[in-house]
């Protein structure tokens, strides 16, 4: 399985783009799917057959592959899976109710189920996906550490793609996979519950490590993987982040580490005229328009969305909402009338260009979004790599504006020009704030400490 980097004389170059089955994941990494396809290669996507609609829009051929038993295919709770996998949601989904540190400890505890479930199955995958195909590379999800270590193992040239905050890959000996870099001025655990969670974080790098040395011993015993959460690609490492100036820098050497931004397509297709009705609708008696969506997983806090929505109503005149449910539609459906439109699932990259501003849970699509949309944000923190976004969001400082107590502590994202002086000049102005600075207020000051 020796295959060669650029592709036989007379043909292009057959890339693999691998993608564990999340939507969060995959829907990027079809963007860059596609953006190979228009530079010339041949590409596969491989990954859930619930995904392969959005290879077929990437100009990608479609490869079935399993790399998980986890799920996500827009709707966590509505996509099928596993009994254990189910529980391990609710119990996720019920620390996020505990505060930062609870939930960020349960992803821990669950961190060898949701991400090393089965790495020899994953193994045979990939050998059998190398020997049907014969992909020249492969780009892989940098969270898909079975993938990683598969290719690792059968000495696979592969690219590797980080779909959330650049820090997820750790950049130093001391940093840990699961602690935040840095922490949003409003959230500030106690040293105590740091320390908890960095010990916890340094026994999964431990448990790891050891777990890919012994795989690597039984299908490439020359081949050690070394620390198991730092494992990428020494080719190139591409980021779906902007590059911005405080981020941590990493070693100079052979590996090239790019900073693509966002992976938003130049064009998004529009959904339809049932939706454009909506934004219609909603517009022709409002001054403002503003979208609220928690993303894949988070839009089961229907306690937050209602809050959300009876805070636009109470204390931002004049501004309708489009208001992302998932599983919870039905449950908030009297919350719909002539001035909020409640769905299970929004066409989040198109309404961004119809809103004046949103709130989000600080997912780095979300969060990247937003930014190739010059759209002014609210960020709510909930987990993962969350609260390093809301860091990152009000490190300009000079714009942005504390708020108070929702579920945790969270901070107000500025308009997005001022947090990269790279963006184009239409961006750096930003749109109306769509009241965010009322709904601001009323959160800082109607909320607990």
């Amino acid at each position: 399985m020796k295959p060669s980097q650029d592709g036989p004389a007379g043909r292009a170059p057959r890339v693999a783009v691998v993608s564990p089955p999340f939507l969060s994941h995959a829907q990027p990494l079809s963007v860059l799917a596609r953006a190979l396809a228009g530079a010339g290669a041949e590409v596969l996507f491989a990954s859930a057959p619930a995904f392969a609609p959005l290879a077929e829009a990437a100009g990608a051929r479609f490869e079935p592959l399993t790399v998980t038993r986890n799920a996500n295919t827009g709707i966590a709770r509505s996509t099928r899976q596993g009994a254990r996998e189910a529980e391990r949601l609710e119990e996720f989904l019920d620390s996020t109710r505990q505060g930062a540190v609870a939930a960020l400890l349960t992803q821990s505890r669950h961190r060898g189920e949701d991400m090393l479930a089965d790495p020899a199955q994953v193994v045979s995958g990939i050998g059998s996906l190398q020997e049907r195909c014969a992909p020249d590379w492969y780009v892989v999800d940098q969270l898909s550490y079975p993938v990683t270590l598969a290719l690792h193992c059968l000495g696979l040239p592969f690219a590797t793609f980080c779909p959330g905050h650049p820090t997820y890959l750790p950049h130093s000996p001391e940093a840990l996979f699961g602690v935040p870099y840095a922490w949003p001025l409003a959230i500030r655990p106690t040293e105590d519950s740091l320390a908890e969670l960095r010990r916890a974080a340094r026994a999964n790098d431990v448990a790891f490590t050891r777990r890919f040395a012994e795989i690597a011993r039984i299908h490439a015993p020359a081949r050690v993987p070394g620390r198991a959460f730092a494992l990428a690609s020494r080719h190139a490492v591409v980021f779906n982040y902007p590059r911005f100036p405080w981020l941590p820098e990493r070693e100079a050497g052979d590996t090239r580490y790019l900073y693509g931004g966002h992976c938003s397509p130049d064009r998004e297709p529009g959904p339809g005229a049932e939706w454009e009705g909506v934004v219609r609708r909603l517009r022709a008696s409002h001054e403002r328009l503003l979208l609220i969506a928690l993303g894949t997983f988070l839009s089961a806090r229907t306690d937050v969305l209602s809050l959300l929505v009876r805070a636009v109503r109470a204390h931002v005149p004049g501004c309708a909402v489009v208001l992302a449910a998932g599983d919870g539609a039905a449950s908030l459906s009297h919350l719909s009338g002539p001035d909020v439109h409640v769905a299970d699932v929004v066409p989040q990259r198109w309404l961004l260009r119809q809103v004046d501003a949103m709130v989000h849970h600080g997912g780095n699509n979300s969060f990247t979004e937003c930014l190739a949309s010059a759209t002014p944000a609210l960020v709510l923190p909930f987990s993962s790599d969350q609260f390093a976004i809301a860091h990152d969001a009000e490190r300009p400082g000079s714009r942005s504006a504390s708020i108070r107590r929702v579920w945790s502590r969270t901070r107000w994202v500025p308009p997005c020009g001022s947090c990269s002086p790279s963006l184009p000049a239409a961006c750096r102005g930003g749109r109306g704030r769509c009241g965010v600075e009322d709904l601001t207020g009323w959160l800082e000051g109607s909320c607990g400490p």
